[in-house]
């Protein structure tokens, strides 16, 4: 399914549904496709936001996952969003941390998936290498529990990313940023109610991971997927939107 672009100033994002605000925030490798089945679920009652990050287009000076926090709150504030939930895949998960613990009246819930911001096994323990498309191939299927999952498209869009010396660097600089951000000591600060949905075959953040997360973060449930990887709204979309709308049909806790 296709959804409208739209732009405001430099930002551009897709905006779908009405009602209460979730703002999803995509990966390192993500595009608008792993989210076709969230929106389709959740635009019915809830005003779906998807900031378009600029991980490949931004200046290398700010290619940071700070960078990238900084960029999502200017977002925010051009479109006037007051408070909301979000919804962090992977380097998405990071943003969203970050924005939860600089702006915790804001965040109503959080939801995480395969976050890192604690451990991350990128692309498989290495980087891609440039002009090797067999070994981007793999390292896509990586992601996933189930290879099939990494189309030849998929593994096309991520191979075009790799192969530019510009946009490698780019991935490089906020990979190696992620890593070295561990936000251990600060997630107990966190106040907003969170929902961690994980996969238990996840190889880039194994669910070891998610039980740290919980662990760290007060007012937090996981929820595991089985036969699942790195990114369980794409593999099984409709038992992540059950967690999720169950999740967010909850009352709020008092604060």
């Amino acid at each position: 399914m296709k959804y409208q672009i739209k732009q405001i100033g430099d930002f551009k994002y897709v905006d779908e549904g009405h009602g209460e605000v979730l703002l999803l925030l995509h990966g390192l490798f993500g595009a608008l496709s792993n989210w076709e089945s969230v929106i389709q679920r959740f635009s019915m009652h809830h005003r779906v936001v998807i900031p378009i990050l600029p991980i490949i287009d931004m200046p290398i000076r700010e290619a940071t996952v700070d960078g990238l926090t900084n960029y999502t709150e200017k977002f925010v504030d051009k479109l006037q969003l007051n408070y909301f939930s979000i919804l962090g895949n992977s380097l998405g998960g990071h943003i969203a941390l970050i924005f939860a613990l600089r702006h915790k009246s804001m965040v109503n819930k959080l939801i995480l998936t395969g976050s890192s911001g604690l451990f991350e096994n990128s692309m498989g323990g290495s980087f891609p290498k440039r002009g090797d498309r067999k070994y981007i191939e793999e390292r896509v299927k990586y992601t996933f529990y189930n290879p099939e999952m990494a189309s030849s498209d998929l593994v096309d869009e991520v191979f075009d990313i790799t192969n530019n010396i510009r946009k490698g660097l780019n991935i490089v600089s906020i990979a190696k940023s992620a890593q070295r951000q561990n936000l251990a000591n600060q997630l107990n600060e966190i106040n907003a109610q969170t929902l961690l949905v994980w996969g238990l075959n996840d190889t880039i953040t194994p669910p070891q991971v998610a039980h740290e997360f919980n662990r760290l973060i007060r007012h937090s449930e996981i929820k595991f997927i089985d036969c699942c990887g790195h990114a369980p709204m794409m593999e099984h979309p409709e038992i992540f939107n059950e967690y999720v709308a169950h999740f967010l049909s909850e009352p709020v806790l008092i604060k």
